[in-house]
């Protein structure tokens, strides 16, 4: 389940953001991160909502493709805020 980790990561989440999201602990986030536990299907659901992403994509059976896709554009989304902020400022 490394990419619950990567997608976090990605997006600047905390474990504990991400657990409150979906209902769990940051404990069994954590270890669903790692793979000391695998999560339960209805937590891979509210996982695979929260990050808009496919089940197959968590579970590793998807390449993920339209997942990146939709992933650098917000990043680039996020860029473009940032640097509006910044003109805003001067």
């Amino acid at each position: 389940m490394y990419r619950i980790r990567d997608l976090r990561e990605d997006r600047d989440l905390r474990q504990k953001d991400v657990a409150e999201a979906i209902g769990v602990d940051q404990r069994s986030l954590s270890n669903y991160e790692t793979g000391k536990t695998i999560p339960d299907a209805e937590t891979i659901i509210a996982l695979a909502d929260f990050f808009h992403v496919s089940t197959d994509y968590l579970l590793g059976h998807d390449s993920g493709n339209i997942s990146s896709a939709l992933l650098r554009i917000e990043t680039i989304e996020k860029e473009l805020s940032e640097l509006k902020n910044k003109i805003a400022r001067l």
